[in-house]
């Protein structure tokens, strides 16, 4: 009998999770017969009763585990944490706000199950409800990631998606600390088959990502995949300076021709400060980078569990 662990990111979900874990249930029951189910609920430091609610469910049904963060570490460390302690022969990842349509799952499983794919993966047609700016920049961000990166990510893709044993523990083997797991579902290849939805609302409660907390997540998916923000610096710099020198001989020349032709304290500051804004730029951009580094070489762990109804697979293979 195959079993299949769902795991489930849950950062102050109180409100979403009685919906999802109906949903879910519905599914589990009607249309999976000879499989056997562990949903694997993972607490991100959740400051409203999302922790209380998950251990009446592990009460109430046996299939549910829970992980709880001593802290709010992130989706991402979430994610992997749901990953490195699931058990499944295939893990499929989905959020609580039952934007993720749980009655994708059985065309998932069969289609991983049968059709010879390592990962059925679901993506966004449309984004029906989400403000214009936000759509417009977030298909801006997936245009650029596919040309300055040697990944590809499809535009709408969300973490949903169901996976094989292989898959899940390649994507547990990357264990770098700043991570940006839609990049990392490509970069360990598999053969993947895309499935389309239309956008689904939040069934309650607001959503935690905000259009800043995006867009520096954006940048995060930038830094980890690709090295061309740096060449870009570097090639600015060269430009800049041949422009400098131009500039330089023509102002001497403009001198000996028209003597106090150089005058124009003015237009020099002007050109200072555009020339300090962009070397600054470029420190920033370089400035990430080695951010990403210090926090790599620091070794820190990912998250830090709190409370938990599981023993980790550590332990059991220590036994």
């Amino acid at each position: 009998m195959d079993k299949i662990s769902v795991v489930v990111p849950c950062y102050r979900e109180e409100d979403a999770l009685p919906h999802f874990w109906n949903a879910l249930k519905k599914v589990m029951t009607e249309e999976f017969k000879d499989v056997e189910f562990e949903v694997l609920f993972v607490d991100d430091g959740s400051s409203d009763g999302t922790l209380g609610i998950l251990k009446k469910l592990a009460e109430e049904d046996s299939r549910v585990r829970y992980i709880s963060f001593s802290r709010n570490f992130g989706k991402e460390s979430a994610m992997y944490a749901g990953l490195e302690n699931s058990t499944g022969d295939y893990v499929v990842v989905m959020d609580a706000d039952m934007q993720d349509p749980p009655e994708l799952l059985s065309e998932m499983y069969r289609t991983v199950k049968h059709d010879g794919y390592d990962c059925a993966a679901t993506r966004r047609v449309n984004r029906i409800g989400e403000p214009k700016i936000r759509s417009f920049c977030a298909r801006l961000f997936y245009k650029l990631m596919r040309k300055i990166t040697k990944i590809d990510i499809v535009d709408g893709a969300r973490d949903y998606r169901l996976m094989s044993r292989q898959m899940v523990d390649a994507i547990i083997s990357v264990g770098e600390y700043n991570r940006f797991s839609k990049g990392i579902f490509s970069w360990v290849g598999f053969n993947t088959k895309w499935l389309e939805y239309e956008n689904v609302k939040r069934v309650d409660g607001e959503t935690k990502w905000s259009f800043w907390k995006l867009l520096l997540y954006s940048f995060e998916g930038i830094v980890a995949f690709s090295t061309v923000p740096l060449a870009i610096s570097s090639i600015i710099g060269i430009i800049l300076c041949l422009v400098s020198f131009a500039a330089i001989v023509f102002v001497v020349i403009r001198q000996l021709v028209w003597h106090n032709s150089a005058y124009g304290w003015a237009s020099m500051v002007s050109i200072i400060l555009m020339l300090s804004g962009i070397q600054l730029f470029s420190i920033g951009i370089l400035g990430q980078y080695l951010a990403k580094t210090y926090l790599e070489v620091k070794r820190r762990p990912l998250y830090i569990i709190k409370d938990s109804n599981i023993i980790r697979r550590e332990h059991n293979e220590e036994n």
